[in-house]
């Protein structure tokens, strides 16, 4: 499998996120609290490791800013699709979230898309990327 500047472990997944998006943080820490199987490493966007995963993947971040899920060496997911990826991995209720799945991408992406381009405002930005505590900061990447 390959490595990246991180040495991600085996079978981890890694989320970039928008690391000075309030929305963002807290969907991490919303994603931290239910990660019971330790499965998620995290890495803001902004970040070099960010930079440089999509940059591997030919993902434009001028398009897709917020959320990409990354299961190394194997796929990336984007948009709806990175949110119910994620939520799928929880595991119990969460399960019930799989029936978005037969609602066509295109929708998806576009409720999607008005979020992320509204997040700002909605929810503010920080002025630079969130530092995590000491107990999560093996949980961050790069």
């Amino acid at each position: 499998m390959r490595r990246y500047l991180c040495n991600v472990e085996d079978g981890k997944k890694i989320i970039l996120f928008d690391g000075v998006c309030n929305l963002c943080n807290g969907v991490i820490q919303f994603v931290i609290k239910r990660d019971k199987k330790d499965l998620f490493r995290y890495a803001p966007l902004q970040s070099e490791l960010g930079q440089q995963l999509t940059k591997e993947r030919a993902i434009d971040t001028a398009r897709i800013d917020s959320f990409i899920l990354i299961e190394p060496g194997t796929a990336y997911f984007i948009k709806s699709d990175a949110a119910l990826e994620i939520a799928k991995d929880f595991g119990g209720f969460w399960n019930i979230l799989r029936i978005f799945k037969w609602v066509p991408t295109s929708i998806r992406n576009a409720v999607y898309d008005f979020v992320a381009r509204n997040r700002y405002r909605w929810f503010g930005r920080k002025d630079q990327c969130m530092i995590p505590t000491p107990e999560l900061q093996a949980k961050f990447l790069g």
